[in-house]
């Protein structure tokens, strides 16, 4: 069953220097499966992911032939109807919790705002649900991280918080944009863990948003791989190893190895074609 289907989005910003087309003509559909899209900083991954939320903002403007979501018209619906659906059908985790956790507030404060505000619920029942929140993604002492504050967890603690708020509603689709970049390779590890176990029992869709092809050939089912805003390469997880297009195997060959030759590593030559 597709969850989400993208049909020829396209991304632009008006700017002084003229208009900058960060996302060109890309097509993928989804279903309850995890869909990583990889490419360098800058190919539009961020944008393509936003876009699906409709986050884009003026000078920026969103075009596409079809973005539907579950029957729901994406490019037609009012911004009420997108507002009813961000955080609760569709969610987003952001790169850095540092920049998305409100510095100043409680992280419990956080977790149960919406669930006050959007639900209704009475704070005993919100907290409740927070602190099973912050279990479900296994926070050993949940009721202590509900009266931190941000600043007093560390990175893989604050990225764990920031999955528990964006899965409290129970969504459909969770975006995942680099959710592993700043944390260390034992973290990294119980983070996925994490977020496989939430597609697999939930039957959640996942898109992962990442620069590292070894995790993403690891964790996801299908591959986008992103250069200049298009889309050069699909193909399913474990044959991007295997990969057939030059940007693809020059990203592949520009991983470190163990045991490798000690030299530098070769540069990635940018084709211009790859683009169009």
């Amino acid at each position: 069953m597709t969850l989400l289907s993208v049909k020829n989005l396209r991304v632009s910003f008006d700017t002084e220097a003229g208009l900058v087309e960060a996302v060109r003509g890309v097509s993928f559909s989804l279903g309850r499966e995890r869909l990583g899209i990889v490419g360098e900083s800058g190919s539009g991954k961020t944008m393509t992911g936003r876009s699906v939320l409709r986050l884009i903002r003026p000078p920026g403007r969103i075009e596409a032939e079809e973005m539907r979501f579950d029957g729901i018209d994406l490019m037609r619906a009012s911004e009420k109807e997108m507002r009813a659906l961000r955080g609760t059908r569709i969610a987003m985790v952001m790169q850095d919790p540092k920049y998305s956790l409100n510095p100043v507030m409680r992280v419990g404060a956080q977790l149960m705002e919406g669930l006050r505000q959007r639900d209704g619920m009475g704070k005993a029942e919100a907290r409740a649900k927070a602190i099973a929140a912050l279990a479900a993604v296994q926070i050993r002492d949940p009721e202590r991280v509900m009266e931190a504050y941000p600043h007093e967890l560390s990175g893989g603690m604050g990225q764990r918080v920031m999955i528990a708020m964006m899965l409290i509603p129970d969504p459909d689709l969770l975006i995942a944009d680099e959710p592993t970049s700043a944390l260390d390779v034992t973290v990294q590890a119980e983070v996925l863990s994490i977020l496989d176990g939430l597609v697999r029992d939930r039957g959640m869709g996942l898109i992962f948003i990442s620069h590292d092809l070894r995790l993403v050939a690891r964790f996801c089912d299908r591959v986008l791989v992103m250069f200049k805003g298009r889309v050069v390469e699909e193909l399913a997880a474990k044959d991007l190893m295997q990969a057939k297009h030059p940007y693809t195997q020059g990203l592949l060959n520009c991983l470190p190895r163990i045991g490798g030759p000690r030299e530098p590593l070769p540069g990635l030559d940018r084709t211009a074609e790859w683009a169009n």
